[in-house]
């Protein structure tokens, strides 16, 4: 009995810590080894203190350095790097952001390789696996490499991102299972070596989430469908909002680019796709700077809020870098080197998307069904064909081959989606396939001095094309669209293009010194809110997805009409909830409504909306009434183009409120489905039922909550793994399309204001989350607060260093 005892207790022992020290999968759910994960010296406890890896001991001693670094960091756990050299300044800058964001930089950079399959598996339904195949396919590694090559030739590029990445990899090295990252161990897998290809790979992503979008293909769908007539009414190119971020009048003084025009070939079949990730309809920005003309101070003041997901992590990281010639301070993006958006002593910069569209399809011929041949220019050559290797978690290697041809990868066929597109002979060409160098540009940036410096800077910026203004202690202010743009002739990049010739791609770019650029306006300022970007006099033609059409009128207005600026007026302008589009959609709406015969429900909702001031703040109930209004009228008006069977686009809202004011009747206000004929008012009072309906709904889901704007749209910041527990939620007004452009996951994700003064540069700043990446930090969100409630820090600009503040001091190895 005994000796029956000692085996059962062994046996139940052995397998307890088998249990304990393996990772398993619970209803498709996976569970960390919890020996490990749940141990109170080296588990997910050590992650829960408040002290964070810069509160060291004594000096750490770092490979790769040449002399010390001294790095001071303020309240908010923000680093001031002071090194003696740029080599340390950058192995310093790699070191920090990786103590603070690892997991967040690896994962990301995972994502856009297509490799989140290793550390998470297959998903549901192959999903994860499906993202990353889409990664592949839609070339993201192809272009990091091509981007990589590039920063590879340049001896300043390739400084800074191997001193970067050695910084990474010498904090890699300092780690145990204790000090791995939450995530880490919740995971159960280890970080790996970083590398130069992961910055090129940050970049990329980058792009993928600003420049990635288009609608070649369901513009081509909407040509066949409509014809050319009707297409221009419901999708023009430019639409008549007025206020282009450059208004210069027919004063552009250069000879432009000139190329062969080219015949339009659309396809003979509709289009359906599925398609790639790409830009969030609500990505975009603000940014403005006004001259000391119209500041109180007599200085200029620049602004800047990037509208982005509202991610946990943070998508930024606040840094300051100082060495001899640099004194740069602003935000950051964890997994790559410098200052995308700051300032320095002399200059301040930031910016917004240029929405322009860089992505274009082409229509394959194939010699055959082995792909192995495709016509160009009347000869077949040869497709390149490449295995793609896919290490899929607690599953076996998954294969997966991607024809490339001229311009550039085939990312749907047979093998891939195949029964939710036929997009099967089409190339994707994106502009990201490039290689470009942005290292040296923010390398110059951060050190520029000048207006001619942020020129030269941005002569070397390809990618994400994006709107930089700029100021300047010398009283300077400017706007430039930066990026690599084709030449494109007239209607080129709407539609799908004839692959079969090379004459049809993108056989030249425009120069730099010809972007759309301007400096010191008569009227005092320059600003940019994602609209179309030119006057109609500009020489080249100019697409893109959509661009915005009413924060940049209500920015406009707000800076024509103030006077004597100060950094308060502009800190409460980028928190201005006021609604253009509501306000110019909403007296239509409500004449048509037909007030006698609404139930109780909905005369509450009218008489909410009638007394509504258009300003979606956070205790507005007008506001919840329109959303629930407005969200329910455009896929009713516009269910056309929700067809299953074809790829097709809504129209946006600027050119559907111009509809309603001047064709009620239009054709397509008649709703599909139904034997009556309806025209914009009868969409109008349905759609508006609808929306009461669901206000009440969720009034019943909630029943102890307010009916309040910010309560109703539910903003949070979402953690990377979209694990709940792990969002943080906040009550906030704004929404897409207001300049406080807070929607439910997505808006400003980094506020800043610099003012310029000679005596001293002064900034202000705030994201929504925190310096930390570790969720048991108190500086994991410690900043979200202040951001919900509209204010800003004043950010701690040292020109020398500071012993009153934490240091962490880094020393040479050996040293």
């Amino acid at each position: 009995m005994k000796v029956f005892r000692f085996l059962a207790f062994t046996t139940l022992t052995v397998a307890l810590i088998y249990l304990l020290d393996n990772r398993w999968v619970v209803g498709g759910k996976p569970i960390p080894p919890l020996g490990k994960f749940l141990a109170p010296y080296e588990g997910f406890w050590q992650n829960m203190e408040s002290r964070d890896g810069y509160l060291a001991d004594k000096p750490l001693d770092i490979p790769g350095l040449k002399d010390s670094v001294t790095i001071f960091y303020d309240s908010l756990m923000i680093p001031h790097v002071f090194a003696q050299n740029d080599e340390d300044l950058y192995l310093a800058q790699g070191y920090v952001t990786a103590m603070h964001r690892l997991w967040q930089m690896e994962f990301q950079t995972h994502a856009a390789s297509g490799r989140v399959s290793e550390i998470i598996g297959a998903g549901d339904n192959e999903a994860i696996l499906s993202f990353d195949r889409m990664q592949r396919r839609s070339g993201m590694v192809y272009g990091a490499q091509h981007a990589l090559d590039a920063m590879q030739t340049d001896p300043i590029s390739k400084m800074v991102v191997d001193q970067y990445t050695k910084g990474i990899n010498a904090y890699i090295e300092s780690l145990d299972y204790a000090s791995l990252p939450f995530e880490y161990k919740l995971l159960a897998y280890k970080p790996e070596s970083w590398t130069t290809l992961k910055c090129a790979l940050l970049l990329k992503q980058m792009a993928q989430t600003l420049n990635m979008s288009d609608k070649d293909i369901e513009m081509t769908n909407a040509l066949k469908l409509l014809g050319k007539q009707t297409l221009e009414i419901l999708y023009p190119d430019m639409e008549p909002v007025g206020d282009p971020i450059v208004d210069n009048a027919g004063e552009w003084k250069f000879e432009p680019v000139k190329i062969d025009s080219f015949p339009l070939a659309i396809p003979e079949e509709y289009i359906k796709i599925d398609k790639m990730p790409g830009a969030d309809p609500n990505n975009g920005s603000n940014n403005w700077a006004v001259s000391g003309s119209k500041t109180a101070t007599g200085s200029p003041i620049l602004c800047g809020d990037p509208h982005l997901d509202l991610s946990l992590p943070s998508i930024w990281y606040a840094i300051q870098l100082h060495a001899p010639g640099i004194n740069v301070m602003g935000a950051s993006l964890p997994g790559a080197p410098g200052v995308i958006i700051g300032f320095n002593d002399s200059i301040a910069w930031s910016v917004t998307n240029a929405q322009r569209d860089l992505v274009d399809w082409f229509k394959i011929t194939y010699q055959d069904e082995t792909r192995s041949k495709y016509l160009l220019d009347g000869k077949y050559v040869d497709t390149k064909k490449v295995v793609e290797e896919f290490k899929v978690r607690n599953q076996n290697v998954f294969y997966d081959t991607i024809v490339y041809t001229h311009w550039g990868p085939i990312t749907y066929d047979e093998n891939f989606r195949a029964d939710r597109q036929n997009l099967n002979d089409y190339a994707f060409r994106w502009i990201a396939h490039d290689g470009s160098d942005e290292v040296v540009a923010f390398y110059k940036l951060n050190r520029g001095k000048s207006h001619n410096d942020y020129l030269d800077a941005l002569n070397h910026f390809g990618l994400p094309a994006q709107n930089f203004v700029f100021a300047s202690v010398s009283g300077d202010i400017a706007m430039r669209i930066q990026g690599k743009y084709p030449v494109r002739r007239q209607n080129e990049g709407r539609f799908v293009l004839d692959g079969s010739k090379s004459s049809n791609g993108w056989n030249a770019f425009i120069p730099n010194e010809q972007n759309v650029q301007y400096k010191n306006p008569a009227r005092g300022f320059v600003s940019s809110a994602n609209q179309y970007p030119v006057d109609a006099t500009y020489p080249y033609y100019v697409t893109g997805k959509s661009f915005e059409a009413y924060r940049n009128r209500r920015i406009n207005k707000l800076l024509t009409d103030y006077k004597n600026i100060t950094v308060q007026d502009m800190m409460n302008m980028q928190l201005d909830n006021f609604n253009l589009k509501a306000a110019e959609a909403l007296p239509i709406m409500l004449k048509s409504l037909d007030t006698l015969n609404l139930n109780a429900a909905e005369q509450v909702a009218w008489k909410a909306l009638k007394d509504w001031n258009h300003y979606n703040d956070k205790a507005s109930i007008g506001a919840s009434y329109f959303e629930a209004w407005w969200n329910n009228f455009m896929p009713m008006l516009w269910d056309e183009m929700d067809k299953s069977d074809i790829s097709l686009q809504r129209p946006t809202s600027f050119v559907t409120i111009k509809l309603l004011q001047e064709k009620p009747d239009f054709i397509f206000f008649d709703r599909q489905g139904t034997p009556e004929k309806e025209n914009a008012q009868d969409i109008i009072r349905t759609s508006f039922s609808l929306g009461v309906k669901s206000i009440e709904k969720w009034k019943k889901d909630h029943p102890a909550m307010e009916l309040k704007w910010g309560l109703y749209k539910d903003s949070f910041m979402r953690h990377l793994l979209r694990i709940e527990p792990l969002n943080i939620h906040v009550n906030a007004g704004g929404n897409s399309g207001i300049v406080n452009a807070h929607s439910r996951t997505n808006g400003p994700s980094w506020r800043m204001v610099v003012s310029l003064e000679k005596t001293g540069v002064k900034a202000w700043g705030v994201y929504p989350g925190g310096q930390s990446g570790n969720p048991g930090s108190k500086h994991y969100g410690d900043m979200i607060d202040y951001w919900t409630e509209g204010k800003h820090f004043s950010l701690r600009y040292l020109q020398q260093p500071d012993p009153k503040l934490q240091i962490l001091k880094l020393n040479p190895t050996g040293k």
